[in-house]
């Protein structure tokens, strides 16, 4: 067997009026992420952590933030493809852990339905993915409430 680890960062600033995604979950609250895309930073962190580990490169490569067809998607169907892309490529994702750093709203009721999505989108058991949460203490960007960032990281195999 093969073994290799990938990590993956995202972050995106927070602006009044957008939508808030994380985990493929709408969470209601006042701002959202602003970003090319539905700027679900949780995603495009296990989105990156997955491509690294394959050598794929990262997002960015995979789906230019300047191509229209990739305005406002959803995250989760681009961590589909993803998930397609590194079986297609020999690969068998073991598991993901991911930690989001956030200083508001408050996320632990949506955790469960995360993991459920990040699962289902890369094809592994809910089990086998970690979503955590941390705020900074009210310091820097995430704890003065400019942003939210999100950190991944993945195992993948091959026989």
């Amino acid at each position: 067997m093969a073994y290799r680890v990938g990590q993956g960062y995202d972050v995106h600033r927070l602006e009044v009026g957008r939508r808030l995604v994380l985990g493929g979950v709408e969470i209601p609250y006042e701002k959202g992420l602003v970003g090319h895309s539905d700027a679900d930073v949780l995603v495009h962190a296990v989105m990156d952590a997955l491509l690294g580990a394959a050598g794929l490169g990262d997002i960015g490569m995979s789906f230019d933030d300047g191509d229209p067809k990739f305005k406002g998607v959803y995250s989760l169907k681009l961590l589909w493809e993803v998930g397609r892309t590194l079986r297609s490529a020999g690969w068998q994702v073991e598991n993901a852990d991911a930690v989001v750093v956030v200083q508001a709203p408050k996320l632990h009721k949506y955790r469960e339905e995360m993991r459920g999505n990040i699962a289902t989108a890369i094809g592994i058991s809910e089990s086998a993915v970690n979503v955590k949460f941390t705020t900074e203490e009210r310091l820097g960007f995430t704890g003065r409430g400019e942003g939210i960032s999100a950190h991944a990281v993945c195992l993948i195999s091959r026989s």
